[in-house]
Parts: C-alpha cells; structure tokens; sequence
C-alpha cells in the first residue's frame, strides 16, 4: 500500500488487499455479461389467490368438491317433480360447506330457479359475485337491513307484522316495493305464525303499496323420520291455512313446503317449488334414505402427510401421551385438526385411508394436527410397505376401493353430517373440480 493511502472498507478486500472492486462483483449475468437482476418480493405481486387449485395450496389439507356431482344430484331430483315445479337451491352456510358461490352457478346451470340463504350477509355475497337470480332469506331480516334488501334486490321472509309494516314504510321512501314470503309453523315451532293466524296478517298487510307478497312456505320437522303421522299433520294444517287464504281471495304466491327428504317421499307437497338443501350436495337427509336414493357425495376431505416417525415401544403420541406405541409402526402426521372440523371426539376412533389401504388414527386430535398408524410387522403373508412424507391421504371420501363417508364419521361422534360439512368448510381451502 502506498504512503498515505486511507484504508477503507470501500477499497478493501476480506484478504486485505488494495483492490478497486466493480460494482457487480459477485452478481450473476447473462450469456452477454450483464448482470442479472434479483426478483422483487412486495405485498403487490405476492397475493393469496381468489381460488385454488391442487398446484397453488397454501397448505397441505383441502377439501375438493366435486361440481358435477352437484349438477347430477339436481337432476336426479328435477325427475321426482311434476312439470313445471321449481326447485330453489339451498346455498345457506356457504353451501353446507360446499362454497356458497360456485354451487350457486351449477344449481341454476342445472336449472333451479331461486336460492335460498339465511341471512343478508350470504345473500350479499352471491350478488357481489355477479349472480342475478332471485334470491329468498329463508328467515325474517330486521329492520335495520331493509335498504340491503333494497338495493341488492333480495326477498325476505316474515312472519311479525309490525316488522314487516316497518320495513315497507322505509320501502316506500324510496318508491319501491318490497316482495316477501310469509313463514307459516305449522308444527316445528321454530319461526312462523300459526296456521290460523295467517289471514289476519294478510289483511292487515294487504293496504301498504309497498309490501307485495310473493309466496308462502312452511318446514317439515319430520320428512326425514320413519314415520309419517306428523308429516301428515303438518301438511293438513298448511292446506287449510291455503285454503283460508284463497278463500278470503288472496293469492298465495309460490307455494312451497318440500325439503330436501320430502322431496324424494312426499310427491303430495311439491306444490309450486321445492327447497333443495342437503341432497343437492350429495349428502343423506337421514339413515332412512340411505338405501332409497342414489346421491353423489361432492365432498371429499384430503391432506398430505407432513411427518414421518418410528417411535420406540412404549412411547405415547399426543397430547397427555394417552395412545402408547404396542408395535413396530410409523406415526404420520396429517396438517388437519379439530379446527379445521376434525371432530375431538373422534380421537383413536377414526380410520384414514392411502393408497387404498385404512389406517387408525391415534392419539388426541389437536388443534392443527392429528397422527395416525402404520403397521411395519412383518407376517408370512404380508410386507407392509411404509408410507412417505407427500403421500395424499383420504378422510372423506375415497382412495381405491375404500370409501370414507360423513356419514359414518357423523355416526361415529354422535352427530349429522350436515354439521360435519359445514365445519370442514370453514377453514379448510376449497379446490373444485
């Protein structure tokens, strides 16, 4: 170095000499000797897509649904009405779990006519995603929703007359009309007035310009059960509330009853619609119908294996290590938990299935997480062959000839498979297919 140079960390090399080093020193360049330049990572171009496909998961647990299983499920019931019966698609609680949106545009591609929400925020969410066809709030909306109801042309339903009033007057503010359908109980005593009290709310409604009713309907609380006294009850007591009501001279509107199991067993309450819910996603209103009607399931429940382990004899898996290891086995772990709608109780009473093959799940389901077992003994007529980290296992659904149902899983923890579908689709991604 010579006299009087100022070493500085600009001039210096690690080794220590005195070296003039290039600004694109140590960058990569193209065939042409120019230096490459390093991608850009911001919030702008690194976004969470709208939809997933298998390729573009955030994460190794999903559910698939199977869009055509849904449009074939609608045909099926489109053969058991008469001509000229609708059917209103059910799409409440994000379709079952299904995802409200898409199985909006197959229903009305398979030709249902309406859908049916439970609230003004699932309505919204239709509309905000570009679907024009009428849509009924199967319960009554307060008042304070009315210019929602309005402005993104959704139909309520009532049953309180002041409600109703109160919500025409705002109407009639903004010079419209407000179609609704009137909610009869005629014995689930859920929501609804009484049969007998339907007329009086008809007159006392039937001044207000700004109130037009559009149709009537009532539940049945057992379509779905063996016997049919009640049903009968229930349906006798809305064809005289019927009855009354065209009597006084009042048109009823669209008339419907029917839901998901009356539709398949009870051709005497089609009348003018039907409400498909849970058969439109393949899915048993009941053990009663179980061998009765084909149905395709759309939904199935799959994750990849994320861990791999072969724990000593003895050892315990999960939490409060309750589950001990009694063989020579791996523990695999799934990214999938009770979070995700894996139910706790289901903890070492479940079977997964790969490759075709059922395994036991083991131990406490987390939250997260859940592990299950494979089997590496050995016997003179089997080799098991050990899994590996990626492989794609089936909760629900199928893998080779093994099928896994919600509703033997529902069965197993005491509850309905409606639930079960619908707690899968809260965080679960969907990819459909």
């Amino acid at each position: 170095m010579q006299k009087g140079a100022i070493l500085t960390i600009d001039n210096t090399n690690y080794f220590g000499s005195n070296v003039n080093i290039p600004d694109d020193f140590g960058k990569k360049k193209d065939n042409l000797g120019q230096p490459l330049s390093s991608p850009k990572l911001s919030l702008e171009n690194i976004k969470l897509p709208s939809s997933y496909s298998v390729d573009t998961l955030t994460r190794d647990a999903w559910i698939e649904i199977d869009l055509n299983a849904v449009y074939n499920n609608i045909k099926r019931a489109q053969a058991q009405l008469p001509y000229g019966c609708e059917i209103m698609a059910v799409v409440k609680a994000d379709g079952y779990g299904h995802g409200a949106i898409e199985c909006s545009k197959v229903a009305l591609q398979a030709g249902c006519t309406r859908l049916a929400v439970s609230n003004i925020e699932e309505a919204v969410e239709l509309r905000d995603a570009g679907i024009n066809a009428p849509i009924v709030l199967l319960s009554q909306p307060p008042v304070e929703t009315v210019e929602y109801l309005l402005a993104y042309d959704i139909t309520p339903s009532y049953f309180t007359a002041q409600i109703a009033l109160q919500a025409a007057d705002i109407a009639d503010k903004y010079g419209k009309v407000l179609k609704y359908h009137l909610i009869v109980d005629t014995g689930m005593n859920r929501i609804g007035l009484q049969p007998n009290e339907a007329c009086d709310f008809l007159q006392n409604l039937s001044f207000h310009r700004a109130l037009e009713l559009e149709g009537i309907f009532t539940h049945f609380a057992t379509a779905d059960c063996e016997s049919d006294w009640e049903f009968n009850t229930q349906l006798r007591k809305f064809n005289n509330c019927l009855d009354e009501i065209k009597q006084m001279g009042i048109n009823p509107g669209i008339v419907h009853a029917s839901n998901s199991a009356a539709i398949y067993r009870y051709p005497q309450a089609h009348f003018d619609m039907v409400r498909m819910g849970v058969t439109m996603y393949g899915l048993y209103p009941s053990e009663v119908f179980e061998d009765k009607i084909d149905l395709e399931p759309a939904m199935s429940i799959k994750a990849k294996i994320s861990h791999i382990k072969e724990p000593n004899v003895g050892e315990g898996v999960s939490y409060g290590l309750e589950y001990r290891i009694g063989k020579h086995v791996q523990i695999a772990t799934l990214p999938l938990g009770y979070a995700d709608g894996l139910p706790f109780k289901l903890s070492d009473k479940m079977l997964v299935a790969c490759n075709g093959n059922l395994y036991k799940q083991v131990g406490r389901i987390c939250m997260d997480q859940c592990m299950f077992e494979v089997s590496l003994e050995h016997s003179l007529t089997t080799r098991p062959a050990p899994l590996r980290v990626g492989d794609e296992v089936v909760i629900i659904g199928k893998s080779g000839d093994k099928t896994l149902t919600l509703e033997t899983m529902a069965q197993s923890c005491g509850t309905i498979n409606y639930e079960l579908a619908c707690n899968f689709g809260l965080r679960l991604p969907k990819v459909f297919v």
